[in-house]
């Protein structure tokens, strides 16, 4: 990547260049032939020296990649846990796990539903997906407003979502859908979107793959699962669907990044795969690799810390609180609601994170109506808020102190402040908001997006803050249903 004072060198040259070309009395043809030959030739060393940048297979130097500019501009990803899990969808997809290890509600669930001798395995023959239309799931998550989609590729079971090579008869090729899951959604986000970034998840390690039991067995002073199995899936992954992001999961193992090889990977995906320039990966990389290392991170599930960071981060969170995965036996009161998921978007957003939602699709191959619903109406609220959203970035404050339910954001000029965004959460009773933090002066103005009027302000008490007047408007002229935003400009 060429570095800063590079560009600008090269700008400089081709500007005076130019500016010659313009004042022939100046510079003789000879003298700028001179000129361009040197341009030109700058413009050489310096490609090289950027085409040359090796990282090295150590967190020092991995850590050192700039993270590539459109992940923190998307802000909002879409999730999708999809595997063999929804078949029984019960519980979460970590049935497998949960049912082996003899948790009584899972053991009573198979005892109650299935025939003794019953295996995990069986389920995939009714893993058919025979409803699923690659495009559709598409189409939903374009109106979702989100930039970005990740699927799960392989989760903690081992199935593979493509036809893997290092995953024989375990994978939907194979056994079940006899589809290739990833390419189909990897063509039809392509295809359909042109705002939207493709990603996979992929789990470092499968719970009961005999190579890594057996490595477990071993201590892990063996390496048999990750040298014949999950560092070939990956490269696997990168070399055939070239995705834009890769989600890494596996921080639950206690054996750490040594074993995966994981800076190994890293510095072949940074330096030397088909998506070198593009790619953006996460931090569960092994044991001690988690709010530690890698591009984003992630810290733990739901990650939402409510301050501003000093890393980029991003909360993966989903509209079923209690599963990641499809399940049956969730009950109405487990889904978030559209405005629960905004009020998480807007804190996530005003913290400088990225918010990556989660839905997970049926067995046949459908993404249950309360599930769309909740998507689109996400949608339909970026449509009208989405440049509070979409490139934002963390204003001096994120929260207001004086009212609740207020966070902030930004939009820049340069480096230069040009609007400030108060996102509220909820309508004042009264039409009457006072903000705390801005500091306004008499140029500063106020408006509500989706609204075309501005809105009446005044300096608030002892001449701090701003009391606001909300608009009257009857329920069809509302710009939206779920949190308010104001859009502030000439304030500090």
């Amino acid at each position: 990547m060429t570095q800063p004072s590079d560009t600008c060198m090269l700008k400089g040259c081709l500007l005076n260049l130019v500016m010659a070309a313009q004042l022939p009395s100046v510079m003789e043809s000879r003298g700028l032939f001179l000129a361009l030959f040197f341009c030109s030739l700058l413009s050489q060393v310096l490609l090289v020296y950027s085409s040359d940048q090796q990282y090295q297979p150590n967190w020092q130097s991995l850590d050192s990649r700039p993270l590539p500019a459109w992940y923190d501009e998307s802000k909002f990803g879409i999730f999708m846990h999809w595997g063999l899990y929804s078949v029984p969808s019960f519980g979460s997809e970590w049935f497998w796990r949960y049912w082996t290890n003899d948790v009584a509600a899972y053991v009573n669930f198979m005892k109650q539903n299935y025939p003794p001798g019953f295996t995990y395995a069986d389920f995939a023959k009714s893993f058919r997906a025979e409803l699923f239309d690659a495009d559709k799931f598409a189409e939903i998550v374009e109106a979702s407003g989100a930039r970005y989609f990740v699927l799960t590729s392989k989760h903690h079971e081992g199935y593979a979502m493509w036809p893997s090579k290092y995953s024989w008869n375990w994978n939907s090729m194979d056994v079940g859908p006899k589809r290739d899951l990833v390419g189909e959604m990897a063509t039809a986000i392509r295809k359909r979107t042109t705002q939207i970034h493709f990603g996979l998840y992929h789990s470092l390690f499968a719970w009961y793959h005999p190579l890594y039991l057996q490595d477990v067995a071993n201590k892990f002073s063996t390496r048999l699962y990750p040298e014949q199995i999950s560092t070939p899936m990956l490269h696997e992954l990168v070399n055939n669907y070239e995705p834009d992001l890769i989600w890494s999961d596996g921080f639950q193992v206690i054996t750490g990044w040594e074993y995966w090889n994981s800076t190994g990977f890293l510095a072949w995906l940074y330096n030397n795969s088909p998506i070198k320039d593009k790619v953006v990966v996460n931090d569960r990389w092994g044991n001690g690799t988690v709010c530690k290392h890698g591009g984003f991170f992630t810290c733990h599930d739901r990650y939402n810390p409510g301050t501003l960071q000093k890393h980029k981060w991003e909360n993966a969170m989903t509209v079923d609180k209690g599963s990641w995965g499809y399940r049956r036996n969730v009950h109405l009161s487990d889904f978030l609601s559209t405005q629960q998921l905004l009020h998480s978007m807007a804190k996530t957003i005003s913290c400088g994170g990225n918010m990556l939602l989660n839905v997970g699709p049926t067995h046949d191959g459908r993404i249950i109506p309360i599930f769309e619903e909740r998507l689109r109406q996400v949608g339909s609220w970026l449509k009208v808020n989405g440049e509070a959203i979409y490139k934002s970035k963390p204003w001096r404050a994120q929260n207001d102190t004086n009212t609740t339910d207020i966070w902030y954001t930004s939009q820049l000029n340069g480096s230069l402040v040009e609007s400030v965004y108060a996102i509220v959460l909820e309508w004042p009773v009264d039409n009457h908001l006072f903000l705390g933090a801005p500091i306004p002066n008499k140029l500063s103005t106020v408006s509500m997006l989706g609204v075309k009027t501005q809105l009446q302000w005044k300096v608030g008490p002892k001449g701090v803050g701003m009391n606001i007047s909300f608009p009257v408007l009857n329920p069809t002229q509302m710009p939206c249903q779920w949190a308010w935003v104001l859009k502030l400009q000439k304030v500090k």
